[in-house]
């Protein structure tokens, strides 16, 4: 019965797929369902958490850096272990267009329908881009992957011993109940220093944006609610209060009349006045700014620069790319990140980041496209759990698309006490795919008072609500229950496994 089950769903999982099998059936098997390592199931219970509890992902360019972060036992998510990523392509800024090699940058939902353990690079999960927003912008591309083998065009590669972990982390939390994992893409790591070393680069307004998301989840340790409307993300919008009707947002439309939970609101605000003085400070300072384009295809982190010795090749493009000429091994892996500190602009407030390293890296086969589905509100049967752990949902139907205005390119930051970076900014970010314009044609625009983000007075449908939404961290059950997970069987017994669905 066990062999049945496990055939039937894999068999599944790689008709949706569209990819090319690594091998038999039972070896892909044996990747998808291998256990998590004892070491990290350690790790999990040393940091007050379960093996099924939900898990949320962080990548970050520029760092080439992947965080999985966990929920622990009092309901708020807790770094677990941040794996160094062997390659990404393209350079930093958004993914726009089919081709152009860019990883994407963004927030993404990852399903089971987009776990694919059949993946020509080892495993894999779809990104799922476009998504919403990426769609409301009119950007092309498909296939945009977390995977194995080190290889990547367009998509973020890792080991396969790490990408065995990642994916193993994502199926248990799939199996303790949560019904997809948040990725958020980030060109790099959204402090002040990094603010100000980039504040000339055109994509600026859309990082602000992706900042605002950053900050959510900084100051809540708890996965943001993502909308999109007006062609911009939206983060932890809920009705106001006396509303009887559910918030409808539709991602080319106007934004409907929504609520940011206070103690969420004032919190954000907080960390973004504190961040903008940071900025000015760094800014007033002469803060050395990073070249808009790096002249590298990608990058590579250092921990396998040293170990794989990479040559330098120039391509048809004119970018500097390291093309490594055997895979890694597993041994490179042993790699854990310190704690990142917020503050590090002030024991180095001029410095400048080590440069982008690159890799070249073959095409990736295509694998099938995430579909945004709906879910019934009733819980599942074990037959349909066992049926849909690697099934699309229903599609569907989009708006037409429409024709993306251009914008500016953005200029320096004005030197003051306070520098803003209100949301405003980032509404619609019309123009991340537009040609740069020479700093001279732009008009010149007035300096404007900096406040800690968008305010109810300046987005008149955005309200703060009266009432803290943010949870109480919730205490620990005895039963072992956590909020939004089923119970965690014994990781040695597939019989115990199945049995917490029936």
């Amino acid at each position: 019965m066990r062999a049945l089950l496990v055939s039937a769903m894999l068999s599944a999982a790689m008709v949706l797929s569209g990819c090319k099998s690594d091998g038999s059936l039972p070896y892909a098997a044996g990747k998808a369902t291998a256990p998590i390592p004892p070491k990290l199931l350690a790790d999990i219970a040393d940091k007050n958490m379960d093996v099924s509890s939900p898990i949320l992902v962080r990548v970050f360019k520029s760092e080439s850096e992947l965080e999985v972060w966990k929920q622990d036992r009092t309901g708020r998510f807790a770094l677990l272990k941040t794996y160094p990523i062997c390659k990404w392509s393209g350079d930093l800024g958004p993914k726009i267009k089919e081709g152009d090699r860019q990883a994407p940058e963004g927030f993404y939902d990852i399903t089971p329908a987009q776990m694919n353990p059949n993946s020509q690079f080892y495993l894999a999960f779809n990104l799922g881009y476009p998504n919403a927003f990426d769609r409301a912008h009119d950007r092309t591309g498909a296939h945009l992957m977390v995977h194995g083998d080190c290889s990547s065009r367009g998509c973020y590669a890792m080991t396969d011993e790490q990408i065995l972990e990642i994916f193993a982390l994502g199926r248990e939390s799939f199996f303790g109940g949560q019904k997809s994992f948040q990725v958020q893409a980030f060109p790099f790591r959204m402090t002040p220093a990094n603010m100000a070393k980039h504040r000339n680069n055109p994509n600026m307004p859309f990082w602000r944006m992706l900042k605002e998301g950053y900050d959510h989840f900084e100051v809540t340790r708890l996965e943001p609610k993502v909308d999109v409307c007006e062609k911009r993300y939206v983060f932890n919008a809920q009705a106001p209060a006396g509303m009887s009707q559910p918030l409808n947002f539709s991602p080319r439309g106007k934004c409907p009349v929504y609520e940011v939970p206070q103690e969420i609101a004032v919190a954000v605000q907080d960390k973004q006045r504190n961040d903008e003085l940071q900025f000015a400070r760094l800014a007033s300072r002469g803060t050395p700014t990073a070249p808009i384009r790096s002249g590298r295809d990608g990058g590579m982190h250092p921990t396998f620069v040293a170990k794989l010795q990479p040559r330098e090749v120039v391509d048809e493009r004119g970018n500097v790319k390291l093309v490594v000429d055997r895979n890694p091994t597993g041994s490179v892996v042993a790699y854990s990140a310190p704690a990142w500190n917020n503050n590090e602009f002030a024991n180095a407030p001029a410095a400048t980041a080590e440069p982008v390293r690159t890799a070249d890296v073959p095409t990736p086969r295509p694998a099938p496209q995430a579909q945004t589905g709906t879910r019934a509100a009733a819980e599942p049967s074990f037959a349909e759990k066992v049926g849909n752990f690697f099934r699309f949902g229903n599609t569907k139907p989009e708006t037409p698309p429409a024709q993306v205005a251009a914008v500016e390119t953005p200029k320096p930051a004005p030197k003051q006490n306070n520098t803003q970076w209100r949301s405003q900014n980032a509404v619609g970010l019309r123009g991340s795919n537009a040609p740069q314009q020479p700093a001279a044609a732009a008009e010149p625009r007035p300096a404007r008072p900096a406040t800690a983000g968008r305010t109810p007075a300046e987005m008149t449908n955005v309200r703060t609500a009266a009432a803290p939404a943010a949870p109480e961290p919730a205490p620990a059950q005895p039963s072992g229950f956590i909020n939004g997970a089923q119970p965690a069987p014994p990781t040695t017994s597939f019989d115990s496994r199945w049995s917490a669905f029936r």
